[in-house]
């Protein structure tokens, strides 16, 4: 047992040692463009986190995780089109026929404050939405589907006040960051650095929370929600506390996403969007934070190449990944790791237990 624990922790500990070595090094072997295109997928691996943490853990499936990742992705654009237009409005919205910047964005030209949004805003409305919600008792396909419909809601406010959000075009032409051109090679490799930095630390804390008695509640909620009530715990507390982090993992996400792709629009709030993030933890492993954060990066790039490549069929091919890890791996690609492993100690169980196998 204790040789198989031990196994297994250096393993563990080796993939990612190798897996966060490799983003590492990326910069040095890959292309700017390439490098870009790994940098926007490490800040979807985020977002996958996030809902590995509310959906795989607790239980909690949201269809509209592409709205805290469009409210930090529009508080860090805010701070970069104000710095980008000086002492000048925003060009949207001279064209729109305003003639002073809205009371709401002049707090964002402190970076500070821009930075603090990326994370209270979508932390407040989540903790808005679970307090409504789970307080009621609403779970399962019904909050699914009202948290689905919070996305066209969104998607149809932003594209509607197209004086203040940029309407379908959003908000692009960024040009500097604390100074600093934006989009030149330093800072494009800073920002990927710090994205690679994030998508660690979010790692320790999503492992930090689900390894600690907190996180067994979770499970708990998640396999037998009454028999958690019914032994003292308030499950809607819990579900409301994971439900607002998985926010803040979107809103962080979102952020990053902006200062490599250079825009954002009211798109990221449609349903498409929000479906898409839930494939990637599925596909990875629901269960899984790295599962997650694997699924994402895979799907993402499997998506870029096959487009590239095979532009007229490459849906196909990643519809054919769908339905072979849906078919024989309905726990996401991170079972292949786990099974074995999880085989092997109920196997030593039996044995120090004397049980034969037929």
């Amino acid at each position: 047992m204790r040789k198989f624990q031990f196994n297994k922790k250096w393993l563990n500990l080796s993939f990612y040692l190798l897996f966060f070595g490799s983003l590492v090094v990326f910069p040095f072997i890959l292309s700017d463009f390439r490098l870009n295109l790994v940098g926007k997928f490490l800040a979807f691996s985020i977002v996958a986190m996030g809902i590995s943490l509310s959906w795989g853990y607790t239980g909690i499936l949201s269809l509209g995780q592409g709205i805290f990742f469009g409210l930090g992705a529009y508080a860090m654009a805010m701070y970069l089109k104000l710095e980008a237009s000086g002492a000048d409005l925003p060009d949207f919205m001279f064209w729109n026929g305003l003639t002073a910047l809205p009371w709401f964005w002049k707090p964002f030209k402190n970076p500070l404050f821009a930075f603090s949004m990326v994370i209270i805003l979508p932390l407040c409305l989540a903790l808005l939405i679970g307090f409504v919600t789970f307080k009621r008792r609403i779970s399962g396909v019904y909050f699914s589907l009202i948290s689905q419909a919070l996305t066209l809601v969104f998607f149809i406010l932003f594209i509607g006040q197209q004086g203040y959000t940029g309407g379908t075009n959003g908000i692009t032409d960024f040009s500097t960051i604390f100074g600093y051109r934006l989009f030149s090679r330093t800072s494009q490799h800073v920002i990927y650095y710090l994205t690679v930095l994030f998508l660690f630390v979010l790692l320790l804390l999503g492992q930090w929370l689900v390894n600690r008695q907190f996180g067994k509640i979770l499970i708990a909620i998640r396999d037998r929600e009454n028999r958690v009530r019914f032994s003292g715990y308030n499950p809607d507390n819990f579900k409301t506390i994971i439900f607002g982090i998985s926010a803040v993992y979107a809103g962080i996400a979102g952020a990053l996403f902006v200062l490599q792709e250079g825009l954002i629009s009211p798109s990221i709030f449609g349903v498409v969007p929000s479906i898409e993030m839930v494939i990637w933890t599925a596909i990875g492993g629901r269960t899984s934070l790295i599962g997650a954060v694997i699924g994402a990066l895979l799907v993402n790039t499997a998506k870029s190449l096959l487009s590239e490549n095979f532009p007229e069929i490459w849906l196909y091919f990643l519809g054919l990944l769908f339905i072979i890890v849906v078919r024989f791996l309905p726990e996401g690609l991170a079972s292949l790791f786990t099974k074995p492993f999880s085989s092997n100690l109920l196997k030593r169980q039996k044995l120090s237990m004397g049980v034969k196998h037929v």
